[in-house]
């Protein structure tokens, strides 16, 4: 849920990327903050275990100006990948206001991002949002590996709804801005019809 704060005239919205282990959520948001101007964004916080995958989540803050006066922010958040984290995943999808769902195009990783995207469902269901309204884009990435599945295919396994779906190199920042720009307009348009 959006949070206002009228004293500080601005508008909080909080964006989940969300999908399965080492597909690129963290990628993803480490290549957001490396490419933001260092005024419009705050510092980037991440709890990670030796192996460099998260353990709980990636935490960004993007400043993107005003809307009828109010200072928009976007606070950017990842979930761990690795399903004994679901009580993790569910947390952190409280007060969501839109979802990213990072998929892996590597056939290998079919199952995981089938079980990832099912999951994600679920825990939408159970903190009490109906994700035929929620903002959600599907991002396909690791387009540039070889055994990528086929767009179509992917698309056919992971589509929720009539999403936007948005392929990406997140190790090359291919598609990560489409995707943040996809989201966030999302996000603005259900705002204004609130």
């Amino acid at each position: 849920m959006t949070f206002i704060n009228y004293a500080a005239r601005e508008i909080n919205c909080k964006i989940v990327y969300y999908g399965p282990g080492l597909g690129g959520k963290t990628t993803n948001i480490q290549w957001i903050h490396e490419k933001t101007r260092p005024d419009s964004k705050g510092k980037l916080i991440s709890l990670a275990t030796e192996t460099d995958r998260t353990l709980f989540f990636d935490f960004l803050p993007i400043e993107l100006g005003t809307i009828r006066g109010f200072r928009t922010r976007f606070h950017l958040y990842t979930v761990p990948g690795q399903v004994f984290y679901d009580a993790s995943r569910k947390l952190i999808l409280k007060g969501v206001d839109g979802v990213v769902f990072v998929a892996d195009s590597q056939e290998m990783r079919r199952d995981a991002n089938v079980e990832s995207a099912e999951n994600l469902k679920t825990n939408l269901r159970d903190n009490g949002y109906d994700l035929a309204t929620l903002p959600y884009v599907l991002q396909l990435n690791k387009r540039d590996l070889p055994g990528a599945l086929p767009v179509e295919r992917l698309a056919a396994d992971l589509r929720l709804k009539d999403e936007p779906t948005v392929e990406a190199v997140a190790t090359k920042g291919i598609g990560v801005f489409d995707t943040l720009k996809t989201i966030i307009r999302l996000v603005l348009n259900d705002l204004r019809r609130r």
